[in-house]
């Protein structure tokens, strides 16, 4: 009984810390729509056959401001191989949040999820929390926080799902 204890304590502190995600691989990922920083309408459902990284963020989160120009690299790097990054600003005024993306220079999509409808579907207790999702439609990473050299993990992640 000792063990199974043990065992369960270790497990919660490693889901605590983000360092593997409740979600099972078959897990599909919840449909939403939201407005971009263009000003259209994107739903998440729309974009099956890619590979999808939704990165929650707000403007107000150091290590936040820390990942994006990383996370605009990969964008880039790997858009052309079917993959699509939307960050996805959970901030209910998003102001702040258009002149971070400005000072930056920040080219990925925005959305914003000013009512937490997402959010609350892909239950965001972290700033930042990323979710990976595979060209089924299915959740298959949910990183929590960010620390320097997680950007390594997720280009792992996405170049293992391209070639799926």
């Amino acid at each position: 009984m000792m063990l199974l204890q043990k065992m369960f304590a270790r497990l919660l502190m490693l889901v605590s810390v983000g360092v593997f995600s409740l979600h099972a691989a078959a897990d599909a990922a919840p449909d939403f729509t939201l407005q971009s920083s263009t000003g259209e309408n994107v739903r998440l459902a729309e974009q099956r056959g890619q590979v999808v990284m939704l990165n929650f963020w707000a403007s107000w989160c150091g290590p936040c401001r820390k990942e994006m120009p990383l996370l605009d690299e990969m964008s880039k790097r790997y858009s052309a191989a079917g993959f699509v990054l939307y960050g996805v600003n959970v901030e209910e005024d998003n102001t702040d949040a258009k002149k971070l993306i400005k000072e930056l220079g920040v080219t990925f999509p925005i959305l914003y999820d000013t009512e937490s409808k997402a959010s609350s579907l892909y239950n965001v207790d972290a700033m930042p929390t990323t979710v990976v999702i595979d060209k089924k439609g299915q959740i298959r990473y949910v990183n929590r926080g960010y620390k320097a050299g997680d950007e390594n993990k997720y280009r792992d992640q996405i170049r293992e799902l391209i070639k799926e």
